[in-house]
């Protein structure tokens, strides 16, 4: 079965390397300046020729309060009033990129990211979607995948149910751990009762799914106090979960620079609550989708895992894989058809480009042969746990083994450690290799040796 999972604690320590999380290949690492609204128009351009579904991200950056673990880009402000000039910003890009579509292409995929996406008041939500409504082609019969990040400290009953009238059925709820010491020591207190007030919300509203984000590693966590936040966060009956290993990064990310290194568990400690935490989740039903991700198995996701439908992209593990992505806001990445692009990461660069009636790509890539046929070997991989070389082959005319016949040295090295069953006609991630799926793929990623590996987070 595909949920089950082997834990093997030499392998893990073998394998257990920095790397790619794998939302795109090529990686955001590749992006560079020399792609531009051009290339984003001509994108849109074949999109509305092809008549291709859209998924669409829009980032909303600003928080109320930061958390000193968090790697997103955020701007954090106690002034409401920074919203409005932003949402002026973020609905003449809506229009310049309308304008390059067909109004018929369905939405099919919404999502709402950030950030605190609630930090916007519930006039300014109404105003950001009826706007999206205007200029795409939103599906008005629930059908559509539409979803947003939740801080419960940000929302209540009346702010979920605006949510549900304004068409959203899907939930990600920011959690992290419950515990009282280590939610002091990354600065964000958060009561169970404010989380299971939302998701009672939710259920009451008839949202689709619910996801609840989990992160481990974290200051002052303990394999006991771990398990504890784990126990009560499946008593909530979560749809989905998202268990993220913590990167501690602070040359990179400066508020983690406020977190004493000397309280971060130790990397067995680390180990010890992802087995333990696996040992909960299975047994409580939940099946493992790959990537930190877990869901109960009549969740979409895992029904696309067991017919072979699962893809990934920039919001994670999708079943809208075949949407072009199009990512609205500052430091929002698009991928259209063979084209990666990426907004202004910086808010003054971001506004300032729309101001003057220009977008605010800054950077991206074009995918070449090379990378759409890794692209899809690493897919497959990370979707599927398992790859048919006969299907790569016929979709790109290759001898799958002459082709990647350099490669073969490393994978028999992992065949024989157990990772992965190696054939005269595909591979096959084992049970014992599921959790170090990253580490197989980056033996297809052609960019890895040039890459500096401190940008990356380890596999476990």
């Amino acid at each position: 079965m595909l949920d089950a999972i082997r834990w093997d604690t030499d392998l893990i320590r073998r394998y257990d390397l920095a790397g790619p999380r794998y939302t795109s290949y090529p990686t955001a690492v590749q992006f560079h300046g020399q792609v531009g609204t051009f290339d984003l128009f001509h994108a849109l351009r074949d999109s509305r020729k092809a008549q291709r579904p859209l998924s669409l991200y829009v980032h909303v950056p600003f928080c109320a309060n930061i958390c000193y673990y968090c790697a997103c880009n955020k701007v954090i402000t106690k002034d409401r009033g920074r919203a409005q000039p932003y949402l002026q910003r973020l609905e003449q890009e809506i229009q310049l990129i309308a304008c390059h579509l067909d109004p018929t292409q369905k939405v099919e995929q919404l999502h709402f990211g950030g950030g605190t996406p609630t930090f916007l008041s519930h006039d300014e939500l109404r105003q950001l979607m009826a706007h999206l409504r205007k200029h795409f082609n939103l599906l008005d019969d629930d059908s559509g995948d539409y979803g947003i990040e939740i801080d419960p400290r940000e929302a209540d009953w009346s702010t979920m149910g605006l949510l549900r009238e304004l068409g959203f059925n899907r939930v990600s709820i920011g959690l992290q751990d419950l515990d009282p010491a280590v939610q002091r020591a990354v600065n964000r207190l958060q009561s169970l009762e404010e989380t299971r007030a939302v998701i009672d919300a939710a259920r009451t509203l008839q949202f689709r799914s619910i996801n609840i984000d989990l992160i481990y590693g974290l200051p002052k966590q303990t394999p006991e106090n771990f398990a504890r936040t784990v126990d009560e966060v499946i008593s909530l009956q979560p749809d989905r979960l998202s268990v993220f290993n913590y990167a501690h990064l602070p040359e990179r990310f400066m508020p983690q620079r406020r977190i004493n290194s000397s309280d971060l568990p130790s990397p067995a400690h680390k180990l010890e609550m992802l087995q333990r935490t696996i040992e909960q989740l299975t047994a409580a039903g939940y099946r493992y989708i790959g990537m930190d991700h877990f869901a109960l198995p009549d969740d979409e996701l895992a029904i696309a895992q067991e017919e072979h439908t699962l893809q990934r992209n920039f919001q994670g593990y999708t079943t809208h894989g075949h949407c072009d992505l199009i990512g609205l806001g500052v430091s929002a990445i698009s991928q259209i058809g063979d084209l990666y692009c990426q907004n202004s990461s910086d808010l003054t660069a971001y506004q300032n480009s729309l101001a003057s009636a220009q977008l605010a790509t800054s950077r991206g890539l074009i995918c070449n042969a090379d990378d759409r046929l890794r692209r899809a070997v690493i897919q497959q991989l990370i979707c599927n746990f398992k790859l048919e070389f006969a299907e790569i082959e016929q979709q790109f005319n290759v001898d799958f083994q002459g082709y990647f016949g350099a490669l073969w040295p490393q994978l028999q090295g992992m065949a024989e450690d157990g990772l992965l069953r190696l054939e005269r006609e595909r591979i096959e991630v084992l049970p014992a290799g599921r959790l170090l799926v990253r580490s197989v793929c980056m033996v297809f990623d052609a960019y890895l040796e040039q890459q500096n590996r401190q940008r990356f987070s380890r596999v476990i």
